[in-house]
């Protein structure tokens, strides 16, 4: 194929075991609004385009149930079903509709350590909401924790198309390839080095600095502690505040991810280290609190789909 076989990050899909508590702390604090909602879920929207970036779900505990990408095409959606047993996936389902909120047909894949990934294409698009300075617009990322990164990535580069934009010391950030060349975010998903294949967080853009500013201090005033920052990061170069919200998921608002493409050299561990001391370019956000370590090391997916 000659575009990029995955266009976008679209959502993110958790289990909860309150989902009271949760669907009032992602509409009254976090800033999303509810798109759908059926007996044991609620799925929500950000202020742009997709239908929800974040489903919550009944569950006994706390469980990251899957990412969802979107393609453009059902030919695409067959070409990753195709792909997947050669590079050590599993595909739990072929292209099939639907059956949620948000419709349109998708696959389902297990990646090689137990992931479940599903990836969708004419799914339903919301007219984009009004700008409203405070309130997250899409997912910006997922970083997923890795005990093998080193065998986690290929499947992800040659499966769905993504590409390496830079690797650290604890993680490899990659990005969707954008069509023609064009800029996209610096990264979709991250895989961290990690002795677990936990989620470690899910982020959200807003639209501007000041509003990771701004939603920090609405954080705080709803009794959630600032876990990380603010600060800048070195790749990708976007400002951040992190959170462990309801049922201990770590979120992240972000702005100002950096647009990069074909022509971006990706850099290596070396090429990214911070004075003693530092943990970001401004170098004034102290380290991670041990409540957001704990917290990134201890929801797992679910197995089975």
């Amino acid at each position: 194929m000659n575009e990029p076989i995955v266009s976008s990050l679209r959502s993110a899909e958790i289990g909860v075991p309150n989902l009271a508590e949760a669907e009032a702390f992602y509409t009254s604090v976090w800033g999303l609004s509810i798109a759908a909602r059926t007996a044991s879920s609620v799925y929500l929207r950000a202020t742009g385009a997709d239908h929800h970036v974040l489903s919550l779900h009944v569950a006994t505990v706390a469980e990251m149930r899957m990412v969802t990408l979107r393609c453009k095409s059902s030919a695409a959606l067959d070409e990753i079903v195709r792909r997947t047993p050669q590079h050590g996936g599993t595909v739990l389902s072929a292209r099939t509709p639907v059956d949620e909120p948000g419709g349109g047909e998708a696959v389902v894949l297990r990646d090689p350590q137990g992931r479940i990934i599903r990836v969708v294409c004419g799914d339903v698009q919301h007219p984009v909401l009004p700008d409203h300075r405070d309130q997250p617009i899409r997912l910006a990322h997922v970083v997923l924790n890795s005990v093998n990164v080193a065998m986690a990535q290929p499947f992800y580069e040659n499966v769905l198309g993504f590409k390496l934009s830079d690797r650290t010391r604890m993680m490899a950030f990659i990005r969707i390839p954008q069509p023609h060349g064009k800029p996209g975010d610096h990264h979709s998903i991250a895989l961290a080095d990690a002795d677990n294949n936990c989620v470690n967080h899910i982020a959200f853009v807003m639209p501007t600095l000041e509003s990771v500013m701004r939603g920090g201090g609405r954080m705080r005033d709803a009794g959630f502690a600032i876990e990380w920052g603010p600060g800048r990061h070195g790749p990708g170069d976007n400002a951040f505040n992190y959170f462990v919200g309801p049922a201990g998921f770590v979120i992240e608002y972000t702005a100002e991810v950096e647009q990069v493409n074909d022509q971006y050299e990706a850099g290596k561990p070396e090429d990214w280290t911070w004075p003693p001391g530092r943990v970001d370019q401004w170098g004034i956000s102290p380290p991670p609190t041990a409540r957001i370590k704990e917290a990134q090391r201890a929801i797992n997916f679910v197995t089975t789909r």
